[in-house]
């Protein structure tokens, strides 16, 4: 796709200055300017100010409850930008997330910030922000939850510490390094002349439904994983398979890669431990569910990828 980094967290173009990781003393520097901003993230959700990534100069107060160091981003037109988990605050009682399978729908609000700064959750807020943002908030909640489920070396068990601007681990006891991870998903947009195949997993809102996607395996190409998925959850065999687009998807570690796949079959043979329902609707029924005029299908979630790849399909521009 001509436009495929137009997606939500799609690049932007940031300078992610790798070349400064491995050199403290030069990131020390660049923490100490003027220009330095500093984006705190508590329990998974990013500061956000208004509609922006609510970017904080060094030393302000909020970071007194920060963990371990701040995690380089990298360089914003020249100025650095780096992230720090602040998950030790403790916000008033009444504001207090909530466990949900879609996503947690509260704010938290720090008595050292203005009313409009708040901790949100992405999923929330991401469609709201501008791309150079998008990109570095997906990046600093992706790296700082790896560093929350990964304090300890995976070889011998040792505590690890950090190193490289936070992009390593490294283990004091046996040298073990540990790097950042990401896992591959795909996202399938099935089609079969002028239907599109959905499906909803147990737990979702009333009337959401989405492109089918799962994990892909050791071993497997995007088109095996493609094609094993589909007939694992709705039994629809799948023939030609294309690469669309792909998002970051820091929910925690994910990278999404949309993929088109043509249906060589119709009849859905249902998985119901993978999936609640599945359909297929014309390109007219997608359309009225993008435009919010469906009698029973919400929306997808703005920002989204799937939504993404079914407001191209409706307007035939997939290439």
């Amino acid at each position: 796709m001509r436009h495929a980094e137009s997606v939500t967290f799609g690049g932007s173009g940031f300078d992610r200055a790798a070349w400064l990781r491995p050199k403290p003393d030069e990131l020390r520097a660049l923490l100490g300017t003027d220009e330095a901003r500093i984006l705190p993230v508590w329990r998974g959700k990013p500061l956000i100010a208004g509609s922006a990534a609510g970017w904080l100069a060094v030393g302000h107060p909020v970071f007194a409850a920060a963990g371990e160091a701040q995690v380089f981003l990298g360089l914003d037109n020249g100025a650095a930008r780096f992230a720090a988990d602040i998950s030790g605050w403790e916000p008033e009682a009444g504001e207090m997330p909530v466990d949900s399978v879609f996503f947690d729908p509260t704010e938290q609000h720090h008595p050292k910030l203005p009313e409009d700064h708040r901790f949100a959750e992405l999923r929330n807020v991401m469609a709201t922000l501008r791309p150079r943002d998008a990109e570095l908030v997906a990046t600093a909640k992706a790296l700082i939850g790896w560093h929350q489920n990964h304090l300890f070396c995976s070889c011998c068990g040792s505590p690890s510490e950090v190193a490289d601007g936070g992009w390593l681990r490294r283990c004091p006891a046996c040298g073990a390094p540990h790097f950042p991870r990401t896992d591959p998903v795909v996202i399938m947009l099935i089609t079969r002349g002028n239907h599109t195949l959905l499906g909803r997993s147990p737990g979702w809102p009333e009337g959401i439904f989405s492109c089918l996607a799962g994990f892909m395996e050791p071993g497997e190409t995007l088109e095996a994983a493609v094609r094993r998925e589909v007939a694992e959850e709705t039994g629809i065999l799948v023939g030609a398979v294309r690469y669309l687009a792909s998002q970051p998807w820091p929910y925690p570690s994910s990278l999404m890669i949309g993929c088109e796949g043509i249906a060589t079959s119709h009849e859905i043979t249902l998985d119901p431990v993978e999936l609640e329902h599945a359909l297929w609707l014309t390109r007219e029924e997608v359309a009225q569910v993008l435009a919010g005029d469906h009698p029973t299908l919400r929306p997808p979630r703005a920002g989204a990828i799937a939504g993404f790849l079914l407001s191209n399909w409706v307007a035939d521009r997939l290439d």
